[in-house]
């Protein structure tokens, strides 16, 4: 893992492609002098780069002595800059060609290309954030709704950071607590067992509720997995197309053909929602049919929740029925569609089958009742956000919060059973080193690495 300051890097900041503004960011002790090889300011302004104050000039390339293109300068200098270091950015036309020679001028004269997230590293290691921070920078960057990017600002302000430290101190205020007992049993210190189970429960409760906001940051963040699945020729394609407003999966009037799975991202009520259309639950008719409706049960085994189609203008067949056997226990929607037609199939019918689960009737192909669907997905598959404070988007903060509570539980069951004090001690010890994982301030490499590697370069 690269040191803090060790060496100047410089990359594009902005995301690929063209546009309006690109920016060149540079970091490091020689981040000054690489921009004063690659950019000149006009005439008309100071030879020298101001703090914080917006210089325009020229970007320039040195070794043939031309002008590039018109550009901005702002000079970062540390420790009031992203990364703590000197920081130099660059903003110029949006072409790839122009910042890809910018970045090739300033590595020929000082810097090395960034790796991904190496900028946010760097402030992670200089400490001007922790490592929840670090995530937050990423998920606001790649945040698919306006909640998940108001959440993620938040803890990149620190709100979650503050949270979990408020946590740590009041454990290790407790900790204090017993080891003082502990070391002077015979002073009147007003340690009780008793009070100290109510600071364990306070924490440990405190700590249970942002494990079980994951679900809910699940669905803001990576997504739910929902599967449509029905027999061949129910409408299938016709309603994943409907509800993503575009025509991404084939539809025609002959049976079985979807014989591979397709999936795409919907956002449904500020929740995330990973649709995935794969072939009929039918006898398939060829051998790559049959391959298709084998991966097909598989996902909808593994999905957070299904969309089961019946042909609403066709009775119920034994096929159907047999369908209403299949995933007991999974979260379902059951949608009756093709609702222009004569309908035939009875919406009580299938609630007295499935009396805890939903009944739509939709018409995919009109777009009939789509919105009722959408309501219904959201109240099935989305867990209820309610007033917490914070909410957890990563399955690392949940893992490790999860180790945390298994360790007070542990130092809770030990008072209880009348063991030893120590015994609680050590378990409360165990949890607090788990806390600096959780923020890095015990930092694991590998951990690091895996969450570093996920940014784009540049950021």
């Amino acid at each position: 893992m690269p040191r803090a300051g060790s060496e100047t890097i410089i990359a594009v900041s902005t995301p690929p492609g063209y546009g309006g503004i690109g920016v060149v960011r540079i970091s490091g002790p020689k981040a000054l002098a690489v921009a004063a090889r690659v950019f000149r300011p006009s005439e008309k302004t100071s030879k020298t780069f101001p703090a914080r104050r917006p210089l325009f000039g020229r970007l320039f390339d040195p070794e043939k002595r031309e002008d590039l293109d018109e550009a901005v300068l702002t000079y970062f200098p540390a420790p009031r800059s992203y990364t703590r270091e000197d920081v130099v950015e660059i903003s110029c036309h949006g072409s790839p060609v122009i910042l890809e020679e910018a970045v090739r001028l300033g590595a020929k004269h000082g810097a090395r290309e960034a790796h991904p997230g190496e900028f946010t590293l760097r402030a992670y290691l200089s400490g001007r954030i922790d490592l929840l921070q670090a995530e937050a920078v990423d998920d606001l960057i790649r945040a698919a709704t306006l909640t998940q990017a108001r959440i993620s600002s938040r803890q990149l302000a620190g709100s979650l950071s503050a949270r979990v430290g408020r946590l740590r101190e009041n454990l290790v205020g407790l900790l204090a607590s017993l080891e003082a007992g502990i070391e002077f049993p015979d002073e009147a210190l007003g340690v009780s067992r008793e009070s100290t189970a109510a600071a364990l429960h306070a924490v440990r409760t405190e700590v249970e509720e942002l494990v079980t906001s994951y679900e809910v940051g699940r669905a803001l963040g990576q997504g739910l997995t929902v599967a449509i699945v029905g027999r061949p020729n129910v409408g299938k394609s016709t309603l994943f197309n409907a509800l993503l407003g575009e025509e991404r999966a084939i539809v025609t009037p002959f049976p079985g053909t979807t014989r591979d799975f397709i999936r795409e991202k919907m956002v449904v009520r500020n929740a995330v929602i990973n649709l995935v259309d794969m072939a009929g639950l039918g006898r398939p008719s060829h051998p790559v049919e049959k391959k298709g409706v084998e991966k097909g049960r598989r996902i909808a085994r593994e999905a957070d929740g299904l969309l089961v189609v019946f042909d609403g203008s066709r009775a119920l067949g034994q096929a159907d029925l047999r369908l209403l056997e299949d995933y007991p226990e999974k979260k379902a929607i059951l949608i009756l569609n093709k609702a222009d037609l004569k309908p035939l199939a009875a919406e009580g019918g299938l609630k007295a089958l499935r009396p805890r689960r939903p009944v739509v009737r939709v018409s995919a192909l009109y777009h009939t009742n789509l919105d009722g669907l959408r309501d219904a997905v959201v109240r099935t598959f989305v867990p209820a956000a309610g007033n917490r404070e914070e909410i957890i988007l990563h399955a690392r903060q949940k893992q490790v919060l999860t180790e945390i509570l298994d360790y007070l539980r542990r130092a809770a069951e030990s008072l209880e059973a009348g063991q030893p004090e120590e015994v609680c001690a050590e378990e409360v010890k165990t949890a607090l080193k788990l806390f600096g994982r959780l923020t890095g301030d015990v930092r694991a490499e590998e951990v690091i690495e895996d969450i570093f590697r996920r940014f784009c370069v540049g950021k």
